[in-house]
């Protein structure tokens, strides 16, 4: 049986940086040296804190694009930034070497992108932007392929590395819309789009915490990667891999059960643990979990249940073990002190996470369907129903749909769970007997 988990743990006790003489941009070029290149669309905390450390740890220069001008240019000018691993022993800073950046918003920035992307030292563009913005990147990215395979460029291989299933394929649905038909047919052959999984806690820092490329991340993280769309995969090691080669990047034939975990697993925990957390009162995501009261059961519960589900589900690639082994982890990081991760970042935008396919009802559902015990899950989405936030444009619609429609009507427009049924039946009941237990702290203004 594959092995349940994938877990990666990054060693930070020593500094370790791509090979090779740095220097500034040259003109015309953002590589100005012979070594495998990568550009990351989104120089914010997920791409600083995660993909591109890990870029650059395998060897590859990497070129942040984004449109603050001001971390541009501080990228410019230092060359580098430093990572701070958010555990209670405090493990040495991690210095990330080998970067530049560039202003996706300038047209002269747009021209270079496009030329880089073009060099056959460009191995892989990967993106952190939102699904919202992939197709702002989608011309630069197609202008860049055009010009490769005028220059015989060769393969290169693209990733969106987004919160969400199917991520690259938006983008890839975008970039073509940008290329004529003997270059998507080039693509076809040299442009591998392949969807991933990613996580990683990258808290917003504490406003007296903010430093311009000082970046605090859980030390855990997990990125895996569809095998099947990849172009020019290195299969001579004990793992297929990309050249050069990525440490902790997993490829698999199966992502949609690595989706299908973290999904139903980290996210529903973590959504589980701001909703309820709000309701008692907590702030932020490490308190709350440490409510062994009103909180961490129905977590820990919900997350088991998830679990059981995803083993039924995909039982060539999970078993209980396994699972059981990942959702302590995972448990163990939402405890994590030195993660100060604000309960209402992690619960923002309410309607998406109550989608049918999404972190509560979407486990919800799965376990229904191996007719699974989902009483925990059921309190997840009842709290998510109560949550209020005068700030969160999600959050006042669901208020305003409640106060017009009622309870019951709003589960049934906003969960889609036929009124009467089982399904039904089980999230009014936990809702019922949430709001007799709880009351709610005064909304946000």
């Amino acid at each position: 049986m594959q092995q349940p988990t994938s877990d990666q743990s990054e060693k930070s006790t020593h500094t370790e940086a791509a090979q090779g003489q740095l220097s500034h941009r040259s003109s015309g070029s953002l590589t100005p040296f012979d070594q495998p290149t990568a550009v990351h669309f989104g120089a914010g905390s997920i791409g600083l804190g995660f993909i591109g450390v890990l870029l650059a740890k395998a060897g590859y220069y990497v070129i942040f694009a984004d449109i603050n001008s001001k971390v541009i240019n501080r990228l410019n000018d230092d060359t580098s930034y430093t990572i701070n691993y958010l555990e209670p022993r405090r493990p040495k800073p991690f210095h990330v070497h080998n970067v530049s950046g560039v202003l996706s918003s300038d047209k002269e920035g747009i021209m270079e992108l496009a030329m880089d992307i073009a060099d056959k030292e460009m191995k892989l563009i990967t993106t952190s932007i939102g699904f919202g913005a992939l197709d702002k990147v989608a011309p630069i990215i197609a202008r860049g392929i055009t010009s490769r395979k005028q220059g015989d460029g060769g393969s290169l291989n693209v990733i969106a590395c987004e919160n969400g299933k199917g991520a690259t394929d938006v983008l890839k649905d975008a970039v073509y819309h940008n290329l004529d038909k003997e270059t998507q047919v080039w693509a076809d052959d040299y442009v591998g789009f392949a969807n991933c999984s990613v996580d990683r806690i990258v808290p917003q820092p504490l406003q007296e915490q903010k430093k311009l490329l000082n970046i605090g991340v859980d030390k855990f993280f997990e990125w895996v990667v569809d095998i099947k769309s990849l172009k020019s995969v290195n299969h001579d090691g004990p793992e297929p891999s990309l050249n050069p080669p990525i440490p902790g990047m997993i490829l698999t034939e199966n992502l949609p059960a690595f989706q299908a975990r973290k999904l139903y697993t980290f996210n529903c925990g973590h959504a589980t643990t701001a909703y309820l957390g709000i309701l008692y009162g907590h702030k932020v995501i490490s308190e709350a979990i440490n409510d062994r009261s009103n909180v961490f059961p129905t977590v820990q519960g919900a997350m088991r249940e998830s679990g059981h589900a995803l083993v039924k589900e995909y039982p060539d690639i999970f078993d209980e073990d396994g699972m059981e082994e990942h959702i302590q982890k995972t448990i163990g990081r939402f405890k994590n002190p030195e993660v100060v991760d604000d309960l209402t970042r992690v619960g923002r935008s309410p309607l998406r996470k109550l989608g049918v396919e999404e972190r509560l009802l979407g486990p919800f559902h799965l376990a229904k369907k191996h007719g699974l015990r989902t009483e925990h899950l059921a309190v997840g989405i009842a709290a998510a129903l109560m949550y209020r936030n005068d700030e969160d444009d999600q959050a006042v619609e669901l208020k305003d749909t409640e106060e017009k429609f009622g309870i019951e009507e709003t589960v049934v427009k906003i969960l889609s769970l036929p009124k009467g049924g089982d399904h039904y039946n089980e999230v009014m009941h936990a809702y019922g007997t949430l709001k007799g237990k709880t009351t709610r702290p005064q909304e946000m203004n």
